[in-house]
């Protein structure tokens, strides 16, 4: 039963519309076009509910990217406070290999949404950048990487994710590639403090 202070109500709005988020997520890097319907049948939820979250399909797009990116630099914060800032840095490389995936195979969504809205495409660049800095700030206090590596390093070094073909397999060559690139930046630490 509902309470009047929609307690219940609002929490399984909210799960409602996150399980909209990852679906949408999912489905819209496979293919652009995916239907709203097969989003909201594979999400569990009626069309009714999609809409009154997303009232069209660009608000359901732009949604899902900022929902992506968002949790993608909350994620920094959380390792560094539950790792070791070598390992925190490592564990978030995969998440932003994920992150990356998702959004070359969202990339096509994105602009057809920009282009509805007239808006240029969401880059959520900033926030990004700014969790790298976070990143490489704690290893370069502890000692866990090579001096002096910056955001713009870093970028530079691990551009070679935008080559993997996400068609296939890209778990392999990715978790290599990142390897290799942070063993990089552990090669010339000074040691942890």
């Amino acid at each position: 039963m509902e309470s009047r202070t929609g307690g219940p109500q609002r929490s399984d709005a909210q799960r409602n519309r996150e399980r909209i988020l990852e679906v949408a997520l999912v489905e819209l890097s496979r293919s652009a076009d995916v239907p709203l319907s097969a989003i909201a049948r594979k999400a569990g939820v009626g069309q009714g509910t999609l809409y009154r979250n997303f009232p069209n399909r660009e608000a359901l797009v732009l949604e899902a990217y900022r929902h992506e990116v968002q949790q993608l630099t909350d994620s920094a914060a959380e390792l560094l406070r539950t790792m070791e800032p070598d390992q925190a840095l490592r564990t978030w490389m995969d998440r932003l290999a994920r992150f990356i995936m998702a959004k070359t195979g969202l990339a096509e969504a994105l602009r057809q949404a920009a282009g509805a809205t007239g808006g240029p495409e969401p880059s959520g660049y900033s926030l990004v950048f700014g969790s790298i800095e976070s990143l490489l700030e704690a290893n370069h206090e502890a000692g866990t990487i090579r001096p002096g590596v910056t955001a713009d390093d870093f970028l530079r070094a691990i551009a070679g994710l935008w080559q993997i073909d996400i068609s296939g397999d890209w778990h392999a060559p990715v978790t290599r590639l990142l390897d290799i690139v942070m063993d990089g930046l552990r090669t010339g630490a000074p040691g942890r403090h």
